[in-house]
This record gives structure tokens, C-alpha cells and sequence, in this order.
């Protein structure tokens, strides 16, 4: 067996890329208990770096891109996100940094979302995904996604932190 070694943030990124906590693919059956996420890396104020460029005082920040599948609708990704998950974003605790349309690739939505550091990030999706309204919409307007999410520190050049 060959060993790969990385520096943290690079297995941070790499880790990262594997939680999908948003996306409607791959529900558990009905009583299965639901796949639990894999923790989100240490992000945030006073957090470890492999930089001495990432600002101290950085929020975390998240990068989520939502891919929509095949026999699934960008419109009503949308249209879901701007009646619903946003207010519920805001409810929970999340700072929307911005949503993008690459317009090189209609079927894809990115997003950038702000917290205070990891432990606040997982409060807040905790809750967001128990929360009955999110329930309820996820339901009535079901979009079959594939998520990456990759968590991100400011530089101490950035103009946000």
C-alpha cells in the first residue's frame, strides 16, 4: 500500500468535498437512520492553518456548488432557494456571502455561506435540516443534486473576512 501524505488544509479541502448535507439524492428508507456527516474541519477564528496567510480572525466560509441531475430542474433549484431555503438560511444563522449561475454550465448553482466557525456552521445545519418548513420543502419541491462543499479561510490580504 502507498502512502499519501498532505498538508492539514489540503486533507481539510479534500475531506470537505465529500459532505453533502443539502442534497435530496439517496434518502434512507423509511425508519433507516440517516447517513450521520462527516465532522466539518477546524475553520473559524484562532483555528490551525498550514498558511501562515490565513487570517486568524477569518470567518468560515463554505462553497457549496449544487449539480442538478439528470430529470431534475435548475429552475426549480431556484425557485426553491429564492422562496424558501434562503429565509431559512438567514432563520438558522447562516450569512449568505452570494449565489452564482456559471454560465458556462446552466445545470449548476454555487453558493457561499459565512459563519462564525465550524461549531456554528454544524449548529446551523443541524437545525436547518430538522426544521419543518425545510422538510416540507425539500418534499414538495425535491431536486436530485450532487453537492460538493469545500470550506474556505480568508487570507489577511482579503478584503472579507
Amino acid at each position: 500500500m502507498m502512502r499519501v501524505s498532505m498538508s492539514p488544509l489540503v486533507a481539510a479541502v479534500v475531506f470537505a468535498g465529500t459532505i453533502a448535507l443539502h442534497g435530496q439524492a439517496g434518502q434512507p428508507a423509511a425508519g433507516a437512520r440517516p447517513p450521520q456527516p462527516a465532522p466539518t474541519p477546524a475553520c473559524g477564528p484562532g483555528q490551525p492553518s498550514s498558511s501562515k496567510s490565513v487570517d486568524k480572525a477569518s470567518r468560515c466560509f463554505e462553497l457549496r456548488t449544487y449539480t442538478v441531475r439528470e430529470g431534475s430542474s435548475i429552475e426549480l433549484l431556484h425557485s426553491r432557494f429564492r422562496e424558501h431555503t434562503s429565509k431559512l438560511f438567514i432563520k438558522h444563522g447562516m450569512t449568505i456571502i452570494g449565489y452564482w449561475q456559471p454560465v458556462s454550465k446552466p445545470d449548476t448553482l454555487i453558493y457561499m455561506l459565512a459563519y462564525k466557525d465550524n461549531a456554528a456552521r454544524d449548529a446551523s445545519w443541524a437545525a436547518f435540516n430538522t426544521d419543518p418548513e425545510w422538510v416540507k420543502t425539500r418534499t414538495e419541491m425535491a431536486v436530485n443534486v450532487q453537492v460538493e462543499s469545500v470550506f474556505l479561510g480568508a487570507t489577511d490580504y482579503s478584503p472579507m473576512k
